[in-house]
C-alpha cells in the first residue's frame, strides 16, 4: 500500500512500480476524515471516475483542486493493491468566534467590514494571513504604521476554534515635518494653508490633518495645482511628494518638490467651432475671464461649463468645449480659444456610487451636473467632482467612465469618507470683552443627509453667548438651504451706556443661489430684548427705555460674491444688499437697510488691498422711535483707533453712548509680509474712517451729536498662532470730535482646537 501526500507529490508521484505506469485503473474511491463535508462534495472536485484508469496528471490536478477548496488542513491519496484509491482528508476547522483584542483607537465595526473570516466560515490560513494585512492596512489609513497584528487560536470541540486576532496598535505616524522647494513665489506658509496634510502640533488634538495618508498627499497634489492654476501659473507641476518614514516608524517628513513654471497674463481670447451654425460671437458673453486677466483654471472651467450649457439650451446635446492655450515663455503671455467640437453621441445609463457607508447616496447624487438619461458631456462630469469635493465630507473623489453599450456609458463614482465633525474650545482675551472661553460642536453631515448642526457656547467677563444652528442645504428636494438659529446673549454695557441687556429669540431662514455667484436669503426673527440694571445716573434715554420688548422681523439678503476665496480673499470683490422691516406683531416697528461693498486686490503676490465701505440706515414708522438695540453704533473692531461705541451722540452729563439712526464706516487695509510668513505672521497698515446719524428722539440740548466724519490711520499684525489668530492693532484718531472715546491699542486674542 503506497500514501500519497501534496509533498509526495511535490517529490515525484507514484514512485511504486504499479505508479509508475502511464495509468492506474481505479476501481472504487473511498473517502475518509469527513466531519462536515459530504463525500460527494469531495467527489466533484476529483477529476477521477471509479473503473477507469487515471493518469499522474490527473491524480496531480485532482490533489490541487481539494488543496484550492480551501475547506482541508491535508489530504493524502492512498492506492490499495487491489486498486481501491482511499483519499484521506483533515478537515479545517470552522470559527466559532472572531474577537477583536487590543483596539481601543478602531471600532470593532470598522475592522469587521475589513476582515473576509467571520464566525461559521472555514479557517484558512493563507485568509487569515490576508486579514492581518487588511487590518494592518486600516491603521495605515488612520496613520499607525507601526501597528503589530498577530492571529492566536483557540481550539474548541466538534473541530472549530476562536480567532483572536491580537493587536499592538502603536502611536500615530504624524507629519513631523513639511518640505516645499521650487517655490520661488509664495512661501511654504502660504503653500501650507492650501493642502489637507498639516504638521503636528499639539493644538491639533482633535484634527485628523496631522495624520500621514498617502491619498491626502495625492490630493494635496491636486490642491497645489490648483492653488498655482488660479493665479496664472500655467506650467505649474508637482514633481514628487514624497513621504519619508524615521526608522521608529512614528513619523514622517513630507518633501513637495515643485515646477512653478512661469506666470501668464491673457493676451486675446476667441472662440472657434467645428459646428457651422454657432454664432460664436454671441457666445462670448458666457466667458468669465478677459484680455488682459492672469490666466486663472477654475474661470476657464467655469467658462467651459457656461458655453456648454448654453450650446445645450440652443439644442446642441452632443458638443464639446476644448479649452487651448498657446503660450509664449519670453512675453508671460497666453491666447485662450475655447474650442467647439461634435461630441460623441453617448448617454448616460446609470450613475453608480460607492464608498459611502454613512453619506447617503442622494448627498452625492444631487451635486452632479448630469443626470442618468442625459447626452455624456465631459465638462458637466468635471463639473460634478468639483461639486462632491467641495462638499468636504469625502478625502477622496474618484469619477470613471465605463461604456455599457454601443452608446451608453456608466459613471461609477468612488469616494471615501472622512471626519465632518468639529470640537472647538477656546480660551482668550481681548481687550473689549476681557477673558473669555469658548466651546462648541459642529456637524456639517449631520445623519448623513448633508445637514449642518452647531451648538456654540461662549462666556466672557462682559458677555454670554449661546447658539444652536441648524441647516438643510436641499429643503423640498430643491437647491433652497433652509434652517433656523435660536440664540441667547446677554451683555454688560455699564461702560458704554450705564445698562445691561439680554436677547433671547430665534431665527428662520430661506437661502438660494440664482448662480454661483449670486445668492439671496430671506429671515424671520422672533426676539426679545431686555435692558435691565439701568444704573441710577445713567441717561434719561436710557432709563426710557428700561424693560422688555418683543421684534418680530422679517428681512432678505442678496449677495454678490466674486472673490477667489471666502477664508483668506486676495482678489476680487464682495457686495450685498439687505433690508428688514419689523411690525409684524411685536412692539418695534422700523425699516433698516444694509450694503457692504469689498474689494480685494494683490499686487506681486504679496501685499494684498482690501477697500471696504459698509453703509446702513433704520427708520421708525407708525409713532415709534428706533431702540437702543437696534441703533448703529461705531468704535472698537469697527473705527480702529475708537473705543467700542466711541463714536455718535453721547448723553453730555453721564456719557452714555447712544447709537444712531445710520452709519458709514470705509476705510483701505494693506497686509504685507514681515519676514515671519513660516510663523503665520503678517503685516498690516490701514485708514478707516466713519460717520454715525442722530439718533430718534434726543434734545441737543443735553447730547453732544456731530455727523461729522471721523478718521483714524495705524498699523498692527495678524498671527496665526498655536494658540489660535491673534490680532493686533495700534491707532490714531486723526479727525475727531473732543467727546469722542479713543482707544489706541487693540488686542484679540483667542484660541480654537
Amino acid at each position: 500500500m503506497k500514501k500519497l501526500g501534496l509533498v509526495t507529490f511535490m517529490s515525484g508521484l507514484m514512485l511504486s512500480t504499479s505508479l509508475q505506469a502511464s495509468s492506474v485503473y481505479v476501481r472504487d474511491i473511498k473517502i475518509n476524515g469527513l466531519e462536515r463535508v459530504e463525500p460527494e462534495t469531495v467527489k466533484s472536485y476529483l477529476n477521477i471516475e471509479s473503473g477507469k484508469a487515471v493518469s499522474q496528471d490527473e491524480l496531480d490536478a485532482s490533489l490541487k483542486q481539494l488543496y484550492a477548496t480551501g475547506l482541508f488542513t491535508d489530504v493524502v491519496f492512498d492506492f490499495s493493491n487491489n486498486g481501491q484509491l482511499n483519499v484521506e482528508v483533515v478537515e479545517n476547522p470552522v470559527i466559532n468566534k472572531r474577537v477583536f483584542d487590543g483596539n481601543e483607537k478602531i471600532d470593532d465595526s470598522l475592522l469587521e467590514t475589513e476582515v473576509q473570516l467571520a464566525p461559521r466560515s472555514i479557517y484558512s490560513k493563507v485568509k487569515v494571513q490576508e486579514d492581518v494585512q487588511r487590518i494592518l492596512d486600516v491603521y495605515k489609513r488612520s496613520g499607525r504604521y507601526a501597528a503589530v497584528v498577530e492571529p492566536k487560536i483557540i481550539k474548541r470541540d466538534q473541530n472549530r476554534i476562536d480567532l483572536v486576532y491580537e493587536i499592538d496598535e502603536g502611536p500615530i505616524a504624524s507629519i513631523n515635518k513639511i518640505n516645499f522647494m521650487g517655490n520661488n513665489h509664495y512661501t511654504d506658509s502660504d503653500l501650507q494653508n492650501e493642502i489637507m496634510s498639516k504638521e503636528s502640533r499639539w493644538y491639533r488634538i482633535f484634527s485628523s490633518s496631522e495624520n500621514y495618508d498617502p491619498e491626502k498627499t495625492n490630493y494635496d497634489k491636486e490642491l497645489l495645482r490648483r492653488f498655482y492654476l488660479k493665479r496664472g501659473y500655467a506650467d505649474f507641476r508637482v514633481v514628487s511628494a514624497v513621504g519619508e518614514l524615521s526608522p521608529d516608524k512614528k513619523s514622517f517628513v513630507l518633501n513637495y518638490i515643485l515646477d512653478e513654471g512661469s506666470r501668464y497674463k491673457v493676451k486675446d481670447i476667441k472662440i472657434v467651432s467645428d459646428i457651422s451654425d454657432v454664432d460664436t460671437s454671441a457666445m462670448m458673453d458666457e466667458v468669465d475671464i478677459e484680455n488682459g486677466d492672469w490666466y486663472n483654471a477654475d474661470l476657464v472651467e467655469k467658462s467651459v461649463n457656461n458655453l456648454t450649457e448654453e450650446l445645450g439650451k440652443k439644442g446642441y446635446a452632443f458638443v464639446d468645449v476644448e479649452p487651448e492655450l498657446v503660450k509664449n515663455t519670453k512675453t508671460g503671455e497666453l491666447d485662450l480659444t475655447f474650442h467647439i467640437k461634435e461630441g460623441a453621441r453617448i448617454f448616460v445609463d446609470r450613475i453608480n456610487i460607492t464608498g459611502n457607508t454613512r453619506t447617503h447616496d442622494e448627498v452625492i447624487r444631487r451635486e452632479f451636473r448630469i443626470e442618468e438619461g442625459d447626452a455624456f458631456n465631459a465638462s458637466k462630469i468635471r463639473a460634478s467632482r468639483k461639486n462632491v469635493e467641495n462638499l468636504n465630507y469625502f478625502s477622496k473623489v474618484n469619477i470613471e467612465t465605463v461604456p455599457t453599450d454601443e452608446n451608453k456609458a456608466d459613471i461609477n463614482v468612488d469616494v471615501e469618507e472622512k471626519s465632518t465633525g468639529y470640537f472647538n474650545v477656546g480660551i482668550g482675551y481681548s481687550t473689549v470683552n476681557g477673558a473669555l472661553v469658548r466651546a462648541g460642536v459642529t456637524e456639517n453631515n449631520f445623519r448623513g443627509l448633508g445637514q449642518q448642526l452647531g451648538v456654540d457656547l461662549s462666556l466672557s467677563e462682559r458677555a454670554s453667548e449661546y447658539d444652536i444652528s441648524f441647516t438643510e442645504p436641499y429643503f423640498l428636494d430643491r437647491r433652497l438651504r433652509a434652517g433656523f438659529d435660536l440664540f441667547s446673549t446677554s451683555t454688560d454695557y455699564q461702560d458704554e451706556a450705564s445698562y445691561d441687556s439680554d436677547t433671547l429669540g430665534g431665527r428662520m431662514r430661506l437661502g438660494w443661489n440664482y448662480t454661483d455667484d449670486l445668492s439671496q436669503q430671506m429671515r424671520y426673527t422672533l426676539r426679545q430684548d431686555e435692558i435691565k440694571n439701568v444704573a441710577d445716573d445713567a441717561s434719561m434715554y436710557i432709563k426710557d427705555e428700561a424693560g422688555k420688548t418683543t421684534g418680530s422681523i422679517i428681512g432678505q439678503t442678496t449677495v454678490y460674491d466674486k472673490r477667489d476665496s471666502a477664508i483668506t480673499p486676495r482678489d476680487g470683490y464682495y457686495l450685498s444688499f439687505g433690508n428688514d422691516v419689523a411690525g409684524l406683531g411685536g412692539d418695534e416697528k422700523f425699516f433698516k437697510f444694509d450694503g457692504k461693498a469689498y474689494r480685494y486686490y494683490t499686487l506681486a503676490d504679496y501685499y494684498t488691498f482690501k477697500f471696504f465701505a459698509n453703509a446702513g440706515y433704520i427708520v421708525g414708522y407708525g409713532g415709534e422711535n428706533v431702540r437702543l438695540s437696534n441703533r448703529y453704533y461705531l468704535g472698537g473692531s469697527t473705527m480702529r483707533g475708537f473705543d467700542t461705541a466711541g463714536i455718535g451722540a453721547r448723553d453730555k452729563y453721564t456719557g452714555d453712548a447712544l447709537g444712531g439712526n445710520w452709519m458709514l464706516y470705509t476705510g483701505a487695509e494693506m497686509s504685507f509680509p514681515i519676514g515671519l510668513d513660516e510663523l503665520g505672521i503678517r503685516g498690516r497698515t490701514f485708514v478707516d474712517a466713519g460717520m454715525l446719524g442722530k439718533p430718534d428722539g434726543i434734545d441737543e440740548r443735553y447730547v453732544n451729536y456731530s455727523d461729522s466724519p471721523r478718521v483714524a490711520a495705524g498699523f498692527g499684525f495678524q498671527w496665526l498662532s498655536p494658540m489660535g489668530q491673534i490680532d493686533v492693532d495700534i491707532a490714531f484718531p486723526i479727525v475727531k470730535e473732543d467727546y469722542d472715546e479713543i482707544e489706541n491699542f487693540r488686542l484679540n486674542f483667542g484660541t480654537r482646537l
